[in-house]
């Protein structure tokens, strides 16, 4: 039997959003940060850190820093938080955990703990049957996570509808905009994690921008808490950004089709990797070999390269079998020229696919 797909839809203000949020999904919520809470305990002690408290305070003072970075979404956190009956700061450091935790663990130097990490595929119009530039990801993590995975509707007042997939009491992870301007993103680890701009933050901005040349500057510009790949992309090609707190290094679909797994491509983020994923390159390669193996590539060719299991445990679509530390937890395709939004809970193989449908017309605004 497939794995379904959650949906929920929120309108209106900041405020009304994050109510409905709340209403919609908190004993979900709740249930969310008991296994993050748990994971995170697990994974401080492995790494030899005795304790929560200093990473709750790291949450603390990035949400602090969130305050002033996006006014709008973070009144949405708290009144999320607050209809859900749940400490702002603790939903907040377990929604971002992978920051947070690192600025706790990474300035040190810590042994290999987990192969975690996401496969993302950025397609330029040149190799698309229809012309125009596609794009997705898997996302990967704590197996426990999967059973969170929600899709949330967002039809603001004064900012452009949003679908996202992400966790339930999460905000944006990897989603799109009624202009056709979609995000994603992939996990790095580099030491020099520090309190600053979490990626679901930085990803829920991006996410309200009507272009993608806007969208871009939100994250070339941002203080980022930890690093990532981020990539934004439209109906046109896409952009990816590889951003630490120490700088930021791009590259775009006007090069070709562009791979990404979990590992540094750029000089100084390179020096300064920690644990890295065991399957990381062989991920990338493969989705590589696959993008560049066709020029008629459609969204549901996408959806093939995300089932493909042709490395055994070190493969793009990771199953629990593997015993890597991760698993895939929801796959994400878009065609912005469309407005086509798919997505499944689980690998792309056993989740029930879904077309993430739009109320508002689309608009040319993202050329």
């Amino acid at each position: 039997m497939s794995i379904t797909l959650p949906q929920f839809t929120v309108a209106g203000t900041p405020e009304q959003m994050g109510r409905q949020y709340g209403e919609l999904c908190g004993d979900q919520i709740h249930l969310f940060v008991a296994d993050r809470v748990a994971a995170v305990e697990e994974y401080l002690s492995d790494a030899g850190h005795a304790g929560t408290d200093d990473l709750y305070r790291a949450g603390a003072a990035c949400l602090e820093q969130v305050k002033r970075f996006d006014a709008e979404g973070y009144r949405e956190h708290m009144a999320m938080a607050k209809s859900a009956q749940i400490d702002p700061i603790l939903l907040f450091t377990s929604a971002n955990m992978t920051d947070v935790r690192d600025i706790i663990v990474l300035p040190g130097d810590p042994p290999i703990l987990e192969d975690e990490g996401c496969t993302a595929a950025l397609l330029p119009s040149s190799i698309s049957k229809n012309g125009h530039s596609l794009q997705g990801q898997t996302w990967d993590l704590n197996g426990p996570d999967v059973k969170h995975v929600i899709a949330l509707h967002r039809i603001p007042n004064d900012e452009p509808e949003t679908w996202t997939v992400t966790c339930a009491g999460c905000q944006t992870l990897m989603g799109m905009n009624q202009h056709g301007v979609t995000v994603g993103t992939t996990n790095l680890k580099t030491k020099g994690a520090r309190i600053g701009i979490p990626y679901l933050s930085v990803l829920h901005k991006t996410l309200k921008q009507p272009s993608k040349r806007l969208a871009s500057q939100v994250i070339e510009n941002v203080p980022v808490a930890g690093s990532h790949t981020y990539f934004v992309g439209d109906r046109f090609g896409a952009i990816e950004w590889e951003k630490s707190p120490e700088a930021a290094f791009s590259r775009s679909t006007d090069e070709g089709p562009l791979a990404r797994s979990n590992h540094c491509l750029f000089e100084p983020h390179v020096a300064l990797e920690s644990d890295l994923s065991e399957s990381t390159h062989t991920r990338k390669d493969r989705m590589q070999s696959i993008l560049e193996g066709s020029h008629q590539h459609t969204l549901d060719s996408l959806i093939h390269s995300f089932t493909n299991r042709a490395d055994g445990r070190l493969s793009i679509n990771r199953f629990a079998e593997d015993d890597s530390g991760a698993t895939t937890n929801a796959v994400v395709v878009f065609d912005p020229a469309n407005l086509d939004f798919r997505a499944c809970r689980g690998p792309a193989d056993q989740g029930d696919w879904n077309q993430l449908e739009f109320e508002r017309q689309p608009s040319d605004a993202s050329a």
